[in-house]
């Protein structure tokens, strides 16, 4: 596939004029004060996953609306003193997985905190985390469920639970709750711009490709799902356009970014018709942290930058997370 949106100067400079609720702020503030309303309860149960260079604990905490979302936090074995901490979300259908499909960042001496995304995982990595919250009419996946409500959308129950996963990690006595970062690629990236924008003390964050931004372009602007989704909603559903994007609106990465504060590693690949590379930089170039920058894989689809830019993420987050 061609390069087929604008041009890179163009992307550099691009900042659409995005509608933001009056009261974005005011949801958020209720929401998570809602969801913090119900116990924490986050457990930490060690287990056995074969492999010898990490201590691997089966986490369990109390998410939207106080139902249990699970993850993994894995250690460098033998850790006896509080380590920075990657919280790492995952990309569209995935769920956690298995310990031993997360090694990078234990082994770069990190205390690793992996978040199950509710009612997903059995697309690319199984999950466990049950969404039990039910929805109106939608198109088969996860972005129309409950998608003309900003109080039903699926997307407010999981953006909490990534807020929460956060407040999760820094209870475990091996997590220096002064130093973690938020990191994610495609929707992983998509909840990770909505946490750096919710969590204000994060000492970094990087967002791979990140999915959920710019709603109204990227549902316009590519035939791929999972934007698709939406725009097969409405085409059966005529007449819903104004209560859909109103509620995307509450969702968007851009907004987010807005109020981001702690240094930011973004990512785009050129060649990205699943998350343009303008609704990428849409969100980049409202970010507000004093430290953003950009990498761009010029003849990339999806994929982005793969090992490539996990070798950027490595040289990059030791200098917010170690000092």
């Amino acid at each position: 596939m061609p390069h087929f949106d604008m041009p890179l100067d163009e992307l550099r400079r691009y900042r659409p004029d995005l509608a933001e609720p009056e009261d974005f702020d005011a949801f958020w503030e209720k929401t998570l004060s809602a969801a913090r309303e119900h116990d924490l309860d986050a457990r930490f149960e060690p287990v056995d996953a074969h492999l010898s260079t990490v201590d691997v604990f089966d986490v369990t905490f109390a998410g939207f609306g106080g139902h249990p979302v699970k993850g993994w936090l894995i250690l460098p074995a033998g850790t006896t003193e509080p380590l920075p901490t990657v919280v790492q979300y995952i990309g569209y259908g995935g769920g956690r997985g298995l310990p031993h499909e997360h090694l990078l960042w234990s082994a770069a001496g990190f205390a690793h905190f992996v978040m199950d995304t509710r009612g997903q995982g059995s697309g690319g990595s199984a999950g466990d985390t049950p969404d039990p919250v039910g929805s109106g009419p939608a198109y088969p996946g996860y972005m129309t469920r409950g998608i003309e409500d900003p109080h039903e959308y699926y997307y407010r129950r999981v953006f909490t639970d990534g807020v929460r996963a956060v407040e999760a990690a820094r209870t475990h006595p091996l997590v220096d709750s002064s130093r973690v970062a938020a990191v994610g690629g495609s929707q992983g990236g998509g909840i990770t711009l909505a946490v750096g924008g919710l969590v204000h003390d994060l000492a970094a964050i990087a967002s791979d490709v990140p999915f959920l931004c710019d709603f109204p372009r990227s549902t316009t602007l590519t035939e791929r799902p999972p934007y698709r989704e939406i725009a097969l909603y409405m085409k059966a559903k005529r007449g819903a356009e104004e209560r859909v994007f109103r509620t995307l609106s509450y969702f968007d990465g851009v907004h987010f970014a807005a109020r981001g504060t702690a240094p930011a590693l973004f990512s785009t690949a050129l060649e990205d018709m699943t998350c343009p590379p303008s609704t990428v930089f849409a969100a980049h170039n409202a970010y507000t942290g004093a430290e953003t920058s950009m990498e761009v894989y010029s003849f990339n689809d999806h994929e982005g930058g793969g090992p490539y830019q996990q070798n950027v993420q490595l040289q990059w987050l030791p200098r917010h997370l170690k000092g």
